[in-house]
């Protein structure tokens, strides 16, 4: 099967919310990785790309909250945004050595956790 017609499957057999759910728990076994890789991966590419992925997906989550056709409580959308806000705040100082990979799985996996109920 063609990965185009195995993504068009995949599409079609999954809610959005179960894809956000997947996307999640893909990035954060990427941050567990390098975190649990210890010292050594820091600053490595994969250390770096776990990273700057997680990153990414908070962008891509905070620009979808702050478009117009987005459903969701607009209590829920600010409190949604200022998450992000951090993310990429607490990203930035743990690629300068400042900080650690902890708290971002941290609240990935309490995104999960809303997601899968």
């Amino acid at each position: 099967m063609s990965l185009q017609r195995y993504q068009a499957t995949q599409t079609a057999t999954e809610t959005p919310r179960q894809t956000e759910y997947r996307l999640f728990g893909q990035v954060t076994r990427a941050l567990v990785a390098a975190r649990d890789a210890g010292a050594t991966a820091r600053g490595t590419p994969d250390w770096h790309q776990a990273i700057l992925w997680n990153r990414r997906l908070w962008l891509a989550l905070q620009g979808d909250l702050a478009t117009e056709g987005n459903g969701l409580p607009d209590e829920l959308k600010a409190r949604l945004i200022s998450v992000a806000i951090w993310v990429d705040k607490h990203s930035r100082k743990v690629m300068k050595g400042e900080g650690d990979l902890t708290p971002l799985i941290d609240v990935n996996r309490n995104i999960m956790g809303g997601l899968a109920n």
